[in-house]
């Protein structure tokens, strides 16, 4: 035999060597027609079949009926020859009637001259993920074509040191290496240089030559250079006599599907917090709902009593004090409801540098003389739409966020820049138009695990008692509410830069008038019909008016108001609750605008509802109020 004959009939018994050491895929060839014409081990494991019964048969019997009365068997040689290449999963039958999930490639089979020789058919069982073992029955022509022709998988040998010793379409296209690049080289040339230096490559052929199989998933290297993660198998070829001829290697791209993997995690992780921060967003709003009418009852309660002990210095000064404390469960609520995105936004076109003119002096006295403050506006920035009290809010948490991360001096750095939010743009913004305003300290900064929960409700940094811990919750709920954006960065020792991504106010839209005089509008004496589910605030707000000198009418539903109507009750304005089981406020302002074209209706609310229709002109009371709100109000609905 010449040496050119030995060398191709070793190279032909490497290869069959080869496939017939992989077991974990069945490879078996088809002819045009579809007859099946070798059958392996792999396939008999796989579909129980012997030789003597599959041999000549139609590969079509491995479907179920449904897939061959929809054509697919045909289909999938016709796409393999028209594409070059079928790869598909589905439902597969065996011998014994059972069904088992499988991942299929088909490649069709060419001459040198273009005549088409059949189909390479690789079967993987994705039900257990163990592939079956492969003996492939054909010539060795059909060994090397089948081998050649898989494009999909890396499939190569290596000699018992690790040399490459051959190279498949399928591990050049992966890799990037013709074979001449890489057959006589070692393969941990594909490792990572970390992999390598921790040995990883002597390792798995160890594991391999010991168990006789290795199987991992880790990072590979590129010809270029870029990085993929490999799905590997190797096995452990041995002859006849036991002795170790080499391995056969199968590599398999799966960087995709590991990416997938991530962004599904990514999202699931930002639906939880998502869902997270809704729940307590609702929680908030119905504990600040609640707790604004029991500061209704307490402030309205207080104010009576102020006008009715006289000049006591002492009872004067604890008076006081509820107040105080009352007025501070106001600001409590309003932060709540500033995150749960409920509270009552007046939206106005806002002057950024206007507006921060306006609490400069405040700014200074609130951060101290350790503290200076920076400004930085374009001379042409837009107008903002944003609620002008909220968004001065903001700013001063930030700032006072700000000086108590520099407790030795530093600087606070307000600026704003436009920036404009496409389509196509990654954001979480609607498309349109916006000015980032930004606070910048140079303090002590955040780590990453303080970073994440920052704007969390009730995290605090601060000592007991010195934070509530919505000041930025707060912040983020209020600019979410504005259809715009909360971005917080920082780096431990860096500082802290927040950012307040707010809509351009549209052409048009222009800051609401003041209108002087309404609260010292003279009212007469009224017939109030007030409504209210809860007793304390039916009873606070009865006495309120009555202490004006209006005659009050109670109704705890608003049923019961509809029967005070139709007994003829005489009545000149009506106050409801919003929020009540059964009929909601503007569902009774409907009903007795039926009734009462031309009577005044006030809506008394704790929160931000949604109000449609013609309620949603109606004025509103916000809850928690005092008698001098009172008086505003009901002068106003009266003109």
């Amino acid at each position: 035999m010449s040496e050119n004959k030995k060398s191709a009939a070793i190279e032909d018994m490497r290869f069959r060597l080869l496939l017939d050491a992989v077991v974990d895929y069945a490879i078996y060839m088809i002819d045009p027609d579809g007859i099946i014409t070798s059958w392996n081990s792999g396939a008999r494991r796989f579909k129980g079949y012997e030789e003597t019964e599959i041999l000549g048969e139609h590969f079509s019997r491995f479907y179920t009926d449904e897939d061959r009365a929809a054509g697919m068997p045909q289909r999938a040689l016709d796409t393999a020859i028209r594409e070059g290449r079928f790869e598909g999963e589905g439902w597969r039958v065996r011998k014994d009637g059972t069904h088992f999930w499988c991942h299929v490639v088909i490649d069709p089979i060419f001459r040198p001259d273009g005549q088409l020789l059949g189909f390479a058919k690789i079967t993987r069982d994705l039900t257990d993920r163990k592939m079956a073992e492969e003996t492939l029955k054909q010539s060795e022509q059909q060994f090397r074509l089948l081998v050649q022709g898989v494009s999909d998988y890396a499939i190569y040998m290596l000699s018992p040191e690790g040399c490459v010793t051959n190279w498949n379409p399928g591990a050049q296209r992966i890799k990037g290496y013709a074979p001449e690049e890489v057959i006589g080289k070692h393969f941990s040339m594909f490792y990572t240089p970390e992999d390598r230096e921790a040995g990883e490559p002597q390792r798995s052929l160890e594991t391999a030559v010991r168990e006789g199989r290795f199987e991992s998933k880790s990072w590979r290297l590129r010809k270029d250079g870029t990085r993929f993660l490999a799905h590997v198998v190797v096995d452990a070829i041995r002859g006849e006599t036991g002795a170790l001829l080499g391995f056969a290697k199968i590599t398999r791209d799966v960087t995709e599907a590991h990416q997938a993997q991530q962004a599904l995690e990514q999202t699931r992780e930002a639906l939880f917090q998502a869902q997270k921060l809704q729940a307590i967003g609702q929680l908030s709003g119905g504990i600040a709902h609640d707790f604004n009418n029991l500061l209704t009852v307490i402030l309205g309660n207080l104010e009576i009593v102020r006008k009715r002990v006289g000049d006591d210095p002492k009872v004067s000064r604890l008076l006081e004090n509820a107040t105080q404390g009352a007025l501070r469960g106001v600001s409590l609520t309003q932060r709540m409801l500033a995150f749960a995105r409920r509270q009552e936004l007046k939206t106005e076109a806002v002057d950024i540098p206007t507006l921060l003119q306006g609490i400069t002096g405040l700014l200074r006295s609130s951060l101290g003389p350790g503290i200076r403050i920076e400004t930085r506006f374009p001379d042409d920035l837009e107008a903002v739409l944003a609620d002008t009290n909220q968004l001065e809010l903001a700013v001063l948490n930030l700032a006072t966020n700000a000086r108590d991360a520099m407790p030795e001096g530093g600087a606070v750095i307000i600026g704003a820049e436009p920036r404009v939010v496409l389509e196509q743009s990654q954001s979480s913004l609607a498309a349109g138009r916006y000015v980032c305003l930004s606070v910048t300290d140079t303090g002590e900064g955040m780590d990453n695990a303080t970073l994440a929960s920052a704007t969390d409700p009730f995290f605090t940094t601060k000592g007991l008692g010195k934070g509530t811990g919505l000041g930025l919750s707060m912040v983020h709920g209020f600019i979410e509410q504005l259809g715009g954006r909360f971005i917080l960065n920082s780096v431990k020792g860096q500082g802290t830069c927040a950012e307040l991504w707010l809509p351009v106010a549209a052409d048009g839209v222009v800051a609401r008038p003041l209108k002087p005089g309404a609260a010292m509008a003279s009212v007469p004496r009224l017939s109030v019909l007030v409504v209210d589910d809860d007793a304390l605030v039916l009873t606070s707000t009865s006495l309120l008016l009555e202490d004006l000198g209006h005659r009050v009418i109670s109704a705890s539903s608003g049923a019961q108001a509809l029967e005070l109507f139709d007994q003829g009750e005489v009545i000149d304005l009506m106050i409801t609750d919003m929020a009540m089981p059964l009929m909601s406020g503007a569902q009774l302002a409907h009903a007795v605008r039926l009734l009462k074209p031309d009577l005044p209706i006030i809506l008394a609310t704790g929160y931000a509802e949604r109000i449609e229709g013609f309620a949603a002109e109606l004025p509103r009371l916000p809850k928690p109020f005092n008698q001098q709100g009172l008086m505003e109000i009901i002068a106003t609905s009266m003109k």
